[in-house]
């Protein structure tokens, strides 16, 4: 290994803002799955990551599937019935596991436990590097797995009440989840997703979002806060219009400023003191088409718009990488990201 991956407590300082570390944290590997790639693509690229450090240790925290339960707890599910076969066949943003509304006191009356012991995997050995624990999907993303997608957008005027039932319900199995996420595992950070951009502008007006998220992600980060952790949240697109309210609410780490979408220096020059920014490299263009320089420059322009004297950066990928990622190009982006440290030439 090149490098040896930082420690808790610098990675802790970059995220609060009290420090930078040695060089820009790494948090590639997260973003790739060797394993879905074929074999070549995939030995290849076992032996890149396998060279640079990865300085976050994930913990994965298991949220309960829609129909699908352990044997031994068929209760730990979002939905109280077996999948219709009528949807399997559905794309996943069409397949409509709440088909009325109606459903909805049945289902919260059964809904999974946070204190089941499926919750949590066997606690892994910290090995020195901060611990994030991790689950996909918050509120929204929730809320069109369990609706779909075209039904999830509507709801928000079609059944509002409804809509909030549902994310209480949530927040109060992920406090809990949280909870317990500190206590047996030692965790430092939570990290979660929900989507609220498209390429061009957020997909819910400031009222909608006002009045069904920024009430529960300020009592989920307010919660992280009290446990001692960080908060961190991936949301795609263009969200600027959020932001002042996530920095409002005490964000800590925000994923990804997706290129194309927003302009990086203005989000830097207005938040990047405010948040650490998780800043995503783009995977839709210059991973996949660009040569292994253009991907040394681009870490090079993110780093040198989100770097700051304290730190509030963290670099990684914009979303998954995938076989159109030349190997070339992802041992370009790391070890780009560990050599570049132009503080250095300035000092």
């Amino acid at each position: 290994m090149i490098e040896q991956p930082l420690t808790r407590a610098q990675l802790t300082a970059v995220i609060e803002g009290r420090g930078a570390a040695p060089r820009v944290p790494a948090m590639v590997h997260f973003w790739v799955n060797p394993h879905q790639g074929p074999p070549d693509w995939q030995q290849s690229v076992e032996q890149i990551l396998g060279r640079y450090p990865h300085d976050v240790q994930v913990v994965p925290i298991h949220i309960p599937a829609v129909y699908d339960a352990p044997d031994d707890e068929p209760g730990y599910r979002w939905m109280n019935c077996d999948r219709p076969e009528a949807t399997a066949s559905a794309g996943l943003d069409a397949q409509i596991a709440i088909s009325d509304w109606a459903q909805l006191d049945d289902i919260l009356a059964d809904f999974p436990n946070p204190r089941s012991p499926h919750l949590l995997p066997e606690n892994p050995e910290p090995d020195g590097r901060y611990r994030l624990g991790h689950w996909w999907y918050c509120l929204f993303e929730r809320h069109w797995s369990l609706r779909g997608m075209e039904n999830a957008l509507l709801d928000f005027y079609t059944a509002p009440e409804a809509v909030k039932r549902l994310y209480r319900a949530l927040t109060d199995f992920y406090l809990v989840a949280m909870e317990r996420s500190k206590k047996e595992l030692g965790i430092d950070g939570i990290f979660t997703s929900d989507d609220l951009g498209g390429q061009h502008g957020p997909m819910f007006s400031p009222a909608v979002y006002d009045e069904f998220f920024k009430p529960f992600y300020t009592e989920l980060i307010a919660k992280a806060h009290a446990l001692g952790m960080h908060f961190w949240l991936h949301a795609c697109g263009n969200i600027e219009p959020f932001i002042p309210s996530f920095t409002e609410m005490g964000l800590d780490v925000l994923h990804p400023i997706q290129k194309y979408t927003m302009d990086e220096r203005t989000i830097a020059r207005k938040y990047g003191d405010k948040l650490c920014i998780w800043a995503g490299f783009d995977v839709q263009q210059i991973i996949p088409w660009g040569s292994p320089e253009d991907v040394r420059r681009e870490v090079r322009f993110m780093i040198d718009t989100y770097q700051r004297p304290e730190g509030r950066l963290i670099l990684g990928a914009g979303n998954a990488i995938h076989e159109d990622c030349p190997p070339a190009s992802l041992e370009a982006l790391l070890d780009e990201t560990c050599r570049y440290r132009p503080w250095l030439a300035r000092e």
